[in-house]
């Protein structure tokens, strides 16, 4: 501890020398810059009083001005007031002025009116007269009506019976065709099937002939060997890879060729040859004839270089190899040629069935037509007959009406003339009236005359009260001006005064903090001296004490070691003692749950048995040996009572509930039969629904596919493209990608193009579809959005030829101004009120007919 403390007190001598240089260094330090200070303050302390000085001249100058100016504004005032005194009297003249014009002027438009009311008047009597004269004249007589009602009417009996007897002829055709009809359906039910058929049959083949062609090499065996249908198989697993060597000379490894020879070991008793199933060349003749076939391998032994395969293609060898499923590719590839031939047979029977399918129903389509047109004949000549039977009918009503009309209006007119002539008589009156009364008018020159040179004198008169407003206010800005700068000078005149005081107390508190500094320095000089002096006392001590310190470490340590031993002998008696205590509390623990166990058991034996524990064995009757081990015996005690438990109650309703079980079990089953038969019916009517559904999808996807190509090149002026269906050989199941290549381009997916192309591609596809099963009306939304100038042109000629194609109607949604030309109409909501949406529309193709006739 003393050698610690010698230590520590060396080390704190030694930091507090250095913090008394570091002390006198910063007094030094502050001194020159209390020096800097003071020289700055007092060249702030002379900037304070040269600054006052100018602005208390400013002050005054400015004072100065404002007092001249306040002088000046009682004569701006007064002056104000006559000039708005003489606006408002020359304002009131003018008023008087334009109201005595105003007054003039409408009654000479009351006059003027009125004279033209009466004339107008005068005029619409005149004509009126005239018309009802000519109109009187030219009524004419009634004799040619009536004979042209007698005509008609007669004309109306010939037809009514002419349209009796085409009423027959239509019955007549109408039962022709509906026969007819019905045998069209059949027919084309047969030809749909029979086309389902073919064209199932052609695509298989032509997918065959593509995964063929595909896989098709060089002069290789697998090329030139042909198996029997279900032995694909057994020769795919018997030769394997040696199919893809080339038969004859000519490459790293092939088939050249081996004579049989009459000591060639046979094969098993009842073993086919594969040879007598596949045909190949010479050069495979002698490996085929040590390959047996068979349907299962029972094992047999082989003789040397002999192989048994089973049409399953497991594989054995002579010398024990056996694999299985080796060659897979191989057997497809057989397969596909087996099932490919198969077909190529089976397609002219087909193509036949299609063109008898299609000879009747053309046969049909051909009655029904010729019934039809008789049909549609009979309707025309009915319709001709009903339509001149109406208007047979329709000439004599009219003509009935007409001499009806003419003597009516014979009577009107001579009504209306009397009382047109008495109106044409006032109307000369009232314009007689009129013409008198604007000739009493004044014409309004001198009160015009008054009205400008009352305007004028009031524009001069607003014109010098502006002038005197406008000096006012500018007086009034200057005089705020120069108060506002005063107010500023005195705000500046403060703060100099305060910065300058402030100077003054920073100068008195630097020469203050320079004092004592200095004396702070001086007492400072000699410490540094000083504790040099304790630093040298003080290591001198610690030698000693270091040594003495040595000597009492290791006494310490040696005693350590001693305190450690003795707590680890501590420790292993306490956790004996504790293992010992927790034996005990284990063991009293389970002595207590037995007495509690026999007790209860004691009571279970008194309740169930009727006798304690102990003379069970002679009321029961079984031997003490025969009790084994009391944990096993309660656990079987317990496994017996949960089976019992398990088993439940005795059901005593348990026949009639069987007997019911029974009768539901029967009718399930005849339900269940009836279920299977009507599924199975179910999956023929699917199965006819698929093979017509592929039939017309095949049909319109082609038809659709043809249309979009060809749409395609016209949209792109080149390039090709087409649809196809992926995914699944079902057509029904597959899924639909386009493929377009535009020109200069590789053939890619539609995804995979810009969005212009897109746009194009999709409005091939779009009028494709529209060619195939044109409709009524068509709506396209911004369709040309990603198109530019030329696209949009080669659109919209797709669509004026689309429109004579098809007939159909489109309505185009857009705002480009190119498609909107060459639309026959254009429709366009406007607002011309706020809040107000109107719709317009603008017929161009009758614009420029218009345009055409001018």
């Amino acid at each position: 501890d003393a050698a610690s403390e010698a230590a520590h007190l060396l080390t704190s001598l030694a930091s507090e020398k250095i913090a008394l240089q570091n002390r006198i260094a910063t007094l030094a330090a502050q001194s020159r810059q209390l020096a800097a200070d003071r020289e700055r303050e007092g060249q702030l302390a002379h900037d304070a009083a040269s600054a006052l000085t100018r602005l208390g001249e400013e002050i005054k100058l400015l004072q100065s001005r404002i007092s001249v100016a306040e002088m000046e504004r009682p004569g701006f005032a007064g002056k104000l007031a006559q000039a708005e005194a003489a606006v408002r009297d020359a304002e009131v003249e003018l008023a008087q002025a334009l109201a005595a014009q105003a007054r003039e002027q409408a009654e000479s438009r009351v006059a003027e009116a009125a004279l033209g009311a009466a004339r107008a008047r005068l005029e619409r009597a005149t004509r009126e007269a005239a018309r009802l004269a000519q109109d009187l004249a030219g009524l004419g007589e009634d004799a040619p009506l009536i004979e042209q009602r007698d005509i008609a009417a007669a004309a109306r009996q010939s037809a009514e019976a002419e349209a009796m007897r085409a009423q027959a002829a239509i019955d007549a055709a109408e039962a022709r065709r509906d026969k007819a009809v019905a045998e069209q359906a059949q027919a084309e039910a047969a030809q749909s099937s029979a086309q389902a058929s073919l064209s199932a049959l052609e695509s298989e083949a032509r997918a065959l002939v593509k995964a063929v062609e595909a896989t098709s090499g060089k002069n290789r065996a697998l090329d030139r060997v042909r198996a029997t249908p279900g032995y694909e198989r057994a020769l795919a697993s018997a030769l394997g890879d040696d199919l893809d060597a080339r038969i004859g000379d000519g490459g790293a490894r092939g088939w050249m060729g081996a004579e049989r020879l009459p000591a060639d070991p046979g094969l098993p008793v009842g073993v086919d040859t594969l040879g007598d199933h596949v045909t190949a060349p010479v050069e495979l003749a002698r490996r085929l004839a040590q390959i047996g076939v068979v349907e299962q391998d029972d094992g047999r032994p082989l003789a040397v270089g002999q192989r048994i395969v089973t049409r399953d293609g497991r594989l054995r060898r002579w010398d024990g190899y056996v694999a299985e499923g080796q060659g897979a590719a191989a057997a497809e590839r057989l397969e596909k040629v087996n099932r490919l031939a198969s077909l190529e047979a089976a397609l002219p029977a087909a193509r036949d069935a299609v063109d008898t399918a299609r000879q009747t129903l053309v046969a049909a389509q051909s009655t029904a037509q010729a019934a039809k047109q008789a049909g549609e004949e009979a309707r025309r000549t009915l319709a001709y007959a009903e339509s001149t039977a109406r208007d047979m009918l329709r000439r004599e009503d009219q003509a009935n009406a007409a001499i009806e009309r003419l003597t009516a209006r014979r009577a009107e007119f001579v009504e209306r003339q009397t009382r047109v002539d008495a109106e044409l008589a006032e109307a000369r009156a009232e314009q007689d009236s009129a013409e008198a009364s604007r000739s009493a008018l004044p014409d309004g020159l001198a009160t015009g005359e008054l009205v400008i040179r009352l305007r004028a004198a009031n524009e001069a008169v607003r014109s010098q009260a502006a002038q005197i407003k406008a000096d006012s206010a500018s007086l009034d800005r200057s005089i705020a001006s120069d108060q506002e700068r005063v107010a500023a000078a005195q705000a500046e005149v403060r703060g100099w005064k305060a910065r300058s005081g402030e100077a003054a107390a920073r100068i008195a508190e630097m020469d203050k903090r320079a004092r004592a500094a200095e004396a702070e320095t001086e007492q400072l000089a000699d410490a540094p001296a000083r504790l040099a002096a304790k630093i040298a006392e003080a290591e001198a001590g610690n030698a000693g004490l270091a040594a003495a310190a040595s000597d009492a470490a290791a006494s310490e340590r040696a005693a350590e070691d001693d305190l450690r031993k003795a707590e680890a002998r501590v420790a292993e008696l306490a956790e004996a003692l504790a293992s010992v205590r927790e034996a005990r509390a284990g063991a009293i623990a389970r002595a207590e749950n037995q007495e509690l166990r026999r007790v209860e058991m004691g009571r279970v034996s008194g309740e169930r048995f009727e006798c304690p524990p102990p003379l069970l064995p002679d009321k029961v009757g079984f031997a003490e040996t025969d009790v084994g081990e009391p944990g096993n015996e309660s656990s079987r005690h317990e496994r017996l009572m949960a089976d019992r438990e398990r088993l439940g109650p005795v059901n005593l309703v348990a026949e009639q509930e069987l007997a019911e079980i029974e009768e539901t079990r029967a009718q399930s089953l005849a339900e269940r039969e009836e279920l299977a038969e009507a599924v199975s019916r179910l999956r023929g009517s699917i199965s006819s629904l698929n093979r017509e559904g592929r039939a017309r999808l095949l049909a319109a996807f082609e038809a659709v596919n043809g249309h979009f190509e060809r749409l395609f090149a016209t949209l792109f002026n080149g390039g090709q493209a087409h649809l196809a269906l992926i995914d699944s050989d079902d057509p029904l199941e597959a899924g639909l990608e386009i493929f377009a290549q535009p020109p200069g381009k590789r053939l890619q997916s539609l995804t995979l193009l810009s969005g212009g192309e897109q746009a194009l591609t999709a409005v091939a596809l779009i009028f494709g579809l529209f060619l195939t099963n044109p409709a009524p009306i068509c709506v396209l939304d911004e369709v040309d959005a990603p198109l530019d100038d030329a696209n949009i042109e080669r659109f919209c000629d797709l669509l004026d030829s689309m429109t004579r194609e098809t007939k159909t109607r489109y309505l185009i949604v857009t705002h480009n101004a190119v498609t909107m030309s060459r639309m026959h109409r254009l429709f366009g909501v406007t607002m011309i009120e706020q809040g107000v949406s109107r719709l317009v529309s603008v017929d161009l193709q009758g614009a420029e007919e218009l345009l055409a006739a001018e």
